[in-house]
């Protein structure tokens, strides 16, 4: 089995852990947008983690357009 490229790997693999981050705080303002007090416009702090989700999304959907063919090559040959 040979694995893949890991500098892509990381790259995703680092977009993909800020989307989770991401996503539970946007998770948090759902459940309980009463207990986050210094955040008085919930709905524009929503989007300001909605739009940092769309941007480590891009990152994740230009590997795939772009580098796909990169992450299945080992970084030495």
């Amino acid at each position: 089995m040979m694995m893949g490229n890991p500098l892509i790997s990381a790259l995703r693999k680092h977009a993909e852990g800020h989307i989770a981050k991401h996503k539970a705080n946007v998770q948090v303002y759902l459940k309980n947008p009463a207990g986050i007090g210094e955040h008085s416009d919930i709905v524009e702090s929503m989007e300001k983690e909605i739009l940092e989700i769309a941007k480590y999304q891009d990152v994740i959907d230009m590997i795939d357009q772009h580098f796909a063919e990169e992450e299945n090559l080992p970084l030495f040959s």
